[in-house]
């Protein structure tokens, strides 16, 4: 199975997680919410399948283009 990385757009701080680990997801679906600059800033899946790994929590700060999930494909 195919494995893809969900990178943040932009730095900021995780505001909503909207999927745990071991659900399914689509691409194009929101995994998180960020808040930049008074701003919410979608993060989408990458790819459809399962949601593997999740490496921040809700009020974690992260920089552009750190991975903060990991997509298997179905």
């Amino acid at each position: 199975m195919s494995h893809f990385e969900v990178e943040t757009p932009v730095t900021g701080t995780v505001w909503k997680i909207n999927f745990q680990v071991g659900d399914k997801v689509s691409r194009g679906d929101v995994i998180m919410i960020m808040e930049a600059m008074k701003m919410e800033i979608p993060v989408e899946s990458t790819a459809t399948g399962k949601l593997k790994e999740l490496f921040v929590a809700e009020g974690d700060q992260v920089s552009e283009d750190d991975v903060v999930a990991v997509v298997e494909g179905t």
